[in-house]
């Protein structure tokens, strides 16, 4: 539908509005906590905010620790440390993702062994984890062992991709064979639930990030929530420079400037108060694209496993060239010409210059960034506005 101006006493057809694919809503108490740091001119990395978001966020996942960060990556990168990944060690990590959890290890000085996607839910294959334990890794005396390199395996870094969690049991029972450490990249699912647990508190440790485009968010930050308080501790010193001395200028280790601001803190305690509705409404937008894409050639919608609770966090369809008559990345390009943002998922992490040459095949990762495209759900998105991009699905507007 066209919107109609008269102002030169002739009518004219108006561009459709934008519609985004993932934006912040800010709805809640964030004007009123950010305005309460600026009158107090608490602003910086202490504050009243910053204790207060780590003891909700952790009461939130059922963890007994939270320490804030200043990015998703950073909290990464200092729970692989206090998990004791060290230099030249190995690390399993989800192929299809975002490619901060690699080079969190790579910030280790360790390496990435890249597990393909399984293709029900495109999370990390359990059963390429055990297979590469079992026939590619040997037992040196208490270290598990790469038969090819020779490095030691220390970590499974899985990744609850688009919301969804990785199939979390059969995986911390390889863990538990194998003496390894899991943390859980939980940055896209919070909220999320695997057989009624939160993701989050399913591994060893977890971190969780709030940038823009999350489903509730910091403007940026991260957060690291585990039940080990010796961890929590660790990663609390490192990421405020690992300062050892409360007044006096002393460091016995390199430290991080790592920790999330009471501004930024400030808003996290606002998002988190409404994510509960955040969530319904995530769940309220999948279920009205799953109704409108059923039955119809060549598009497969997002599942959810029996025993997850997705927040769907981005909404993702597959698009099958031939049955569906044109390409996910031609969808693509008549949902911009329509004004709707939309994006592919990730190109697979084996295949980034960085991180070329890993060892392994990944036929379901390549297939699904060759045919996944993300639409448009933001929390705000209008019932109107996402009936507009259904119809510039099917080729109807």
């Amino acid at each position: 539908m066209s919107n109609i101006s008269a102002i030169d006493g002739s009518q004219k057809s108006m561009p459709p509005s934008f519609i985004p694919l993932s934006v912040p809503e800010v709805r809640g108490c964030e004007w009123k906590y950010i305005k309460e740091c600026l009158d107090t001119n608490w602003v910086s990395s202490v504050g009243a905010f910053v204790d207060r978001f780590e003891r909700d966020l952790a009461s939130f996942v059922g963890a007994r620790h939270a320490v804030a960060c200043t990015s998703g990556t950073a909290a990464l990168h200092v729970s692989l440390l206090v998990a004791g990944v060290r230099p030249d060690d190995e690390v399993l990590v989800s192929d299809l993702t975002f490619i901060a959890p690699a080079n969190a290890v790579r910030y280790c000085g360790a390496w990435p062994i890249f597990i393909d996607a399984e293709p029900d839910y495109w999370q990390m294959d359990v059963r390429k984890v055990e297979e590469f334990l079992i026939h590619g890794c040997r037992v040196d005396g208490k270290e598990l062992r790469n038969r090819k390199t020779g490095r030691r395996v220390s970590a499974i870094l899985p990744v609850h991709a688009l919301g969804h969690p990785v199939d979390m049991d059969p995986l911390m029972e390889l863990a538990r064979r194998f003496g390894l450490v899991v943390l859980e990249d939980a940055t896209e699912s919070i909220g999320a639930k695997y057989k009624g647990v939160p993701t989050g508190h399913l591994g060893h440790i977890a971190c969780f990030s709030f940038n823009g485009n999350k489903i509730m968010t910091t403007g940026g930050g991260g957060m690291m929530v585990t039940d080990n308080e010796a961890w929590a501790k660790k990663v609390r010193y490192l990421t405020t420079q690992a300062k050892d001395d409360p007044v006096e200028y002393v460091h016995d280790e390199i430290g991080f400037n790592y920790r999330l601001t009471n501004i930024q803190a400030a808003m996290g305690c606002a998002q988190l108060e409404q994510l509960p509705k955040f969530i319904e409404k995530k769940r309220a937008i999948a279920r009205r694209y799953a109704a409108a894409f059923d039955g119809v050639a060549g598009i497969e919608c997002m599942r959810q496993a029996p025993w997850a609770e997705s927040i769907w966090w981005m909404y993702t369809i597959i698009v099958d060239e031939q049955l569906f008559g044109m390409s996910s990345r031609a969808l693509l390009k008549r949902l911009e010409e329509c004004r709707i943002q939309s994006r592919p998922l990730w190109q697979p992490l084996h295949k980034n210059r960085p991180y070329l040459g890993a060892a392994g095949e990944f036929p379901v990762a390549e297939a699904l960034c060759r045919n996944a495209l993300s639409l448009p759900c933001s929390v705000g998105l209008t019932e109107a506005d996402q009936d507009r991009v259904i119809r510039c699905v099917l080729g109807k507007s």
